[in-house]
C-alpha cells in the first residue's frame, strides 16, 4: 500500500483543489481520496507514505492523439529507409518510456505503432503508457494515408500494419474489418487534406458521405469508434454529419459554426492538437508550404477552440506532434491555455475528458476510489503555472497502476511485513 499525503489535490473533475489530500493506493487501483485530519491514514505492515507538501497530485495525463512510433517527417524516415527496421522498433521503445516519463500515463496512438508494442507493454516487457491504437490511416487513393513515393508509386506498410487505401464504401467496410483483425481498439479516418499533406490541403475534401457511413457502421458493428482528421470545409461536415466519435485538429472549425453545435448535439469529441501546428509553422517544418499553411490556419484554430468551448463541444487534449519531438507532451495544456482554456480547463481536457474519448472513464482520468492509480505529483501549483508541468525536475512521481515510474519522493514511514508473512 501506497499513502500521499499533505499535497494539493487536482482530481481531474473540475472541482475546486482540496488542500492537504490524502490518496491512498492499494495494487493498482486508488483505495482512498481525502483530506488530512477527515481520512485516517494507514499503517502499518506494507505502508509506505510519501510526504507530499507544497506539491500536488493530480491524474496522469492523457494524450489522446499521438504518433509514438513516428521519427521524423522527412520521406526517407517515415518510410523506415535510413535505419535497421530493429533499430527503429527500438527506439520506438525508448519513446514509449520517455512518453510515460514525461507524465503522459495514457497514449491514443492515431497511427503507426502496431499491436506488439501495445502487448509488450501490458506484458511487463518495456515500460510505456497505456495505450490505445489504431494502426494506420483509412482514406482513399491519393489520401492522406496513401503511401507513395513522390511520382506516385504506392509504397507497401511495414509489417503489422495493414494497408489502408480503399475506395468505395464496401471496401472501406473491408479496410475496418482488417483493422480490427490487427488489433485496432479505433478507427482512423481522414475526410481532409491536412497542413502536411503536399497534395491535399486542409479544406480539400476526401472520402464521400457514403463511404464514411459505411466505416461509421461497420466500426460500430465491430465495437469500435472513429477518429477523424478533419480540418474544415466539406469534409468536416461529412465527418460530423456521419458520426465519427472524434474530430482531430478542426483548425478551420470556425468557419461553418454549426459544425460546432452538431458536434455538441451528438456528443462528437474535438481534439485540437495545437503543438503539431506550432512545429508545422517553424523553421523545424520540412516544407515550406506546410510553414505557410500552419501560419495561415493559426488565428483560425484559436477561434475554433473557443467556439468548440462556447457550444458545449467535448474538448479533449492530443499532441498529434511525434513527427518533430517526443517526452513533451505536457506543453500541450500551455497551449491550451494559450488558445482561451483556464488551467482548470486544460487538466480536465488532458485527464476526465480525454479518459472519456478513449472510452476509459470508468477507469481512468479522475482520482476517485476504485479507479486505476494513474497519477502524478508536481512540485508547486499548475493552476498558477501551466507550464510547470512541462519541467522534469518538477515531477516527482509518475505512478502507473499503482507503480511508480519516476520517483524521487522520500518515504517518510516505511514498514514491511516480517519474513514469512
Amino acid at each position: 500500500m501506497i499513502v500521499i499525503t499533505g499535497a494539493r489535490l487536482i482530481d481531474g473533475t473540475g472541482t475546486a483543489p482540496v488542500p492537504d489530500a490524502v490518496v491512498v493506493v492499494e495494487g493498482d487501483r486508488i483505495q482512498a481520496v481525502g483530506r488530512v485530519g477527515q481520512l485516517a491514514v494507514p499503517d502499518g505492515p506494507g505502508v509506505t507514505v510519501f510526504d507530499a507538501r507544497g506539491k500536488t497530485v493530480m491524474p496522469g495525463i492523457i494524450d489522446a492523439h499521438d504518433h509514438v512510433s513516428s521519427h521524423g517527417y522527412g520521406l526517407a524516415d517515415r518510410l523506415g529507409l535510413t535505419k535497421p527496421l530493429s533499430l527503429i522498433h527500438l527506439e520506438t521503445a525508448a519513446i514509449l518510456r520517455d512518453t510515460l516519463a514525461c507524465g503522459a500515463t495514457t497514449v491514443r496512438d492515431g497511427g503507426g505503432l502496431d499491436l506488439g508494442f501495445k502487448l509488450a507493454i501490458d506484458q511487463g516487457l518495456i515500460p510505456g503508457p497505456r495505450t490505445r491504437i489504431a494502426l494506420g490511416f483509412i482514406s482513399p487513393t491519393g489520401g492522406i494515408g496513401d503511401r507513395t513515393t513522390a511520382s506516385g508509386a504506392a509504397i507497401p506498410p511495414p509489417p503489422g500494419l495493414p494497408s489502408g487505401v480503399a475506395d468505395g464504401p464496401e471496401a472501406v467496410r473491408a479496410r475496418v474489418r482488417e483493422m480490427v483483425r490487427a488489433g485496432a481498439d479505433v478507427i482512423k479516418t481522414a475526410t481532409t487534406g491536412g497542413v502536411s499533406s503536399a497534395r491535399r490541403g486542409p479544406l480539400d475534401a476526401e472520402y464521400s458521405r457514403a463511404e464514411m457511413e459505411a466505416m461509421v457502421d461497420e466500426a460500430r458493428i465491430l465495437g469500435k469508434k472513429v477518429m477523424c482528421h478533419a480540418l474544415g470545409g466539406p469534409g468536416l461536415r461529412t465527418a460530423v454529419e456521419a458520426g465519427v466519435h472524434s474530430i482531430e485538429h478542426g483548425g478551420y472549425l470556425d468557419l461553418d459554426p454549426e459544425i460546432a453545435k452538431m458536434m455538441a448535439d451528438r456528443g462528437i469529441f474535438y481534439v485540437p492538437t495545437f503543438m503539431v501546428y506550432v512545429f508545422h509553422g517553424s523553421e523545424r517544418a520540412g516544407a515550406a508550404y506546410m510553414q505557410s499553411r500552419a501560419r495561415e490556419m493559426k488565428d483560425h484554430h484559436i477561434r475554433s477552440l473557443r467556439l468548440a468551448m462556447e457550444s458545449g463541444v467535448k474538448v479533449a487534449m492530443g499532441t498529434d506532434a511525434g513527427g518533430y519531438v517526443h517526452g513533451q507532451n505536457l506543453m500541450e495544456l500551455h497551449l491550451m491555455v494559450a488558445a482561451g482554456m483556464t488551467p482548470m480547463q486544460a487538466i480536465v481536457a488532458s485527464t476526465r475528458t480525454a479518459a472519456a474519448c478513449l472510452e476509459m472513464e470508468h477507469e481512468a482520468g479522475t482520482l476517485e476510489p476504485g479507479k486505476l492509480a494513474d497519477l502524478l505529483v508536481v512540485d508547486g501549483d499548475p493552476l498558477d503555472d501551466i507550464a510547470l508541468l512541462q519541467q522534469r525536475d518538477r515531477l516527482h512521481l509518475v505512478m502507473k497502476g499503482g507503480e511508480p515510474f519516476v520517483n524521487t519522493l522520500a518515504a517518510v514511514s516505511t514498514v514491511t511485513p516480517p519474513p514469512g508473512l
